[in-house]
């Protein structure tokens, strides 16, 4: 037997019929499903100091578990000291097993070490089913060393989901076990 994520059996087992029975979908198929987490990390002072990327990618490939890829900018930006093709951030996309094996470190770990939390906004649905969080300090990872880190960054976290609209992927993203603050979405 292979071994399957936690959220993953989770997912197929209660969320989907969850899911089903509450929207009142005619087949399992219709049930909207997480597709793939994107991560960026935007590396301002790349500019000046390039060993900052290295060390970015370094860092969000230990975080996710699969290589990050620099993104380079697509025109020269003279006000930002920018070329066009220059390294200025970094990402990388996450898909079916370490997706979920990410998403249940974030929920489990890395969210409840922020400072203060009280739960992550709902504002961040897209109209379209997908929704972006903002986390502003990458050290709240257990897979961070703090005294190697020599820049704080932040970064944004992208989910994609199939659902047709935010309402379906609010629902479909709280029964995974993201912790929502206030109830109500925007959708």
């Amino acid at each position: 037997m292979t071994y399957v994520p936690r959220l993953k059996s989770k997912y197929k087992d209660e969320i989907r019929t969850a899911l089903k029975d509450k929207f009142q979908y005619k087949s399992v198929m219709q049930v909207p499903k997480l597709e793939k987490i994107a991560i960026n990390q935007g590396v301002g002072g790349a500019t000046t100091d390039k060993k900052l990327i290295e060390t970015t990618i370094t860092e969000l490939t230990t975080i996710t578990g699969q290589q990050a890829v620099a993104s380079k900018s697509k025109k020269d930006i003279s006000n930002f000291k920018l070329r066009k093709n220059m390294p200025i951030g970094v990402r990388v996309t996450l898909r079916d097993n370490t997706m979920y094996e990410f998403l249940d470190r974030l929920i489990a770990v890395a969210l409840p070490r922020i400072r203060d939390f009280k739960g992550i906004n709902d504002k961040g649905f897209d109209g379209r089913g997908n929704y972006t969080l903002g986390i502003t300090e990458q050290i709240i990872f257990p897979e961070i060393n703090i005294d190697k880190i020599n820049k704080i960054q932040g970064m944004d976290i992208t989910f994609v989901t199939s659902a047709n609209n935010d309402v379906e992927a609010l629902e479909l993203l709280k029964q995974f076990g993201l912790p929502f603050k206030n109830q109500n979405p925007n959708g």
